[in-house]
């Protein structure tokens, strides 16, 4: 049954699908990746860090054996020479754990492509089902992972007998040499089995990694159903936001329409443009746009302020930069400070009753 549904899955995974697996932590990762990044972080270490280590060792081992008959222990002297023992290793050991910490991070990172699975670290009651559990563990990936293991335990198996017979050959093996060489020996060693087993790790890192890729795609297929009901979904989201932006607009437009009684003046193009301003002395620090338009709803505006007796005052450019600039409901750019102070000017002056009206409007809309 599962064999036929995923032969009915014949299309690539959609972009949401693909997204919302990786919120849920479904995508190839291999643990093998994650060791040979910690190999190679305690290689670097190595390379970096392990002379200045080993003199730092070898300086304070000859300092002990130097007073070894001199020294007391006692109840004080033993902490302070505890506490020399964990700066020694500290220092030795700081870079290689920083090292491993930092290339399990890029480890994961490189495989999750650096996005947080939120959803992955989250309790699930059905991980607790001892049928499904027991399914996991007995499948066909149960048995190729063993398999991965088994190619694992012989790659390496082979790495170090081959770096053990080369470094058998060394003179440590054969003839005296001196102690300081015993250091350079050690670290010689670590660095050949570590480069080999990076080498066998990588080599399996690689298969492993390519057949959980191969059977991630093949989960994430998608069957012509599926592909269409996601279309649907997503066009019908598509349809509601443009549904939402239209009601959106329509409600910016009452407001805006309702608030042209209150306007001190409304400057047309005088066709395809009119903007309404207004400006009361003591409240607002520049005349406000109320409301602006253009073709059709600028025709609305100018026939509200007709009926209202809004004065209105054809300016072509300066209608054109308050429709382009101007932000309803905040006040017009620093710019047209001074054409539409000159605009208020003129209609104070001429249209005098008006504004000894608008006040009481103003008052009765507050109310």
């Amino acid at each position: 049954m599962a064999d036929t549904d995923q032969d009915q899955k014949t299309e690539q995974p959609t972009e949401k699908k693909l997204s919302e697996a990786m919120d849920r932590g479904q995508f190839a990762r291999s643990p093998e990746i994650s060791v040979l990044f910690l190999l190679a972080a305690v290689l670097g270490a190595l390379g970096f860090t392990a002379q200045a280590a080993s003199r730092d060792i070898a300086e304070y081992a000859v300092g002990i054996f130097t007073r070894v008959g001199s020294m007391q222990v006692a109840r004080d002297t033993a902490t302070a020479q505890i506490g020399e023992v964990m700066i020694v290793g500290g220092r030795a050991l700081i870079p290689f754990l920083i090292g491993c910490v930092g290339a399990a991070l890029l480890a994961g990172g490189v495989q999750s492509g650096f996005r947080l699975s939120p959803e992955a670290i989250r309790f699930k009651p059905e991980n607790l089902d001892p049928v499904a559990g027991f399914g996991r563990v007995f499948n066909k990936s149960a048995l190729v992972r063993a398999g991965i293991d088994a190619l694992k335990l012989v790659a390496i198996g082979m790495a170090l007998y081959l770096g053990a017979r080369n470094l058998m050959l060394d003179p440590l093996f054969s003839a005296p040499v001196e102690a300081a060489y015993l250091g350079q020996f050690l670290t010689h060693a670590t660095i050949v089995f570590v480069s080999r087993l990076m080498f066998a790790i990588g080599v399996i890192a690689a298969i492993s990694y390519g057949y959980e890729k191969f059977k991630t795609s093949r989960e994430m297929m998608m069957t012509r159903e599926e592909v269409k009901d996601e279309r649907k979904n997503a066009e019908g989201s598509m349809q509601a936001k443009a549904a939402m932006r239209r009601m959106a607009r329509r409600l910016m437009q009452k407001q805006m329409l309702s608030s042209i009684a209150t306007a001190d003046v409304v400057v047309t193009n005088p066709t395809h443009y009119a903007v309404a301003l207004k400006y009361e002395r003591g409240k607002d620090t520049a005349p406000v746009v109320l409301a602006k338009g253009e073709n059709r709803f600028a025709q609305r505006i100018k026939a509200l302020a007709a009926e209202h007796g809004v004065p209105m005052v054809e300016n072509k450019p300066v209608a054109r930069m308050l429709f382009a600039l101007g932000q309803v409901g905040q006040t017009i750019p620093t710019e047209l400070y001074q054409a539409v102070a000159g605009i208020l000017a003129v209609v104070y002056r001429t249209h005098r009753y008006y504004f000894h009206r608008l006040k009481s409007r103003r008052l009765e809309q507050i109310a």
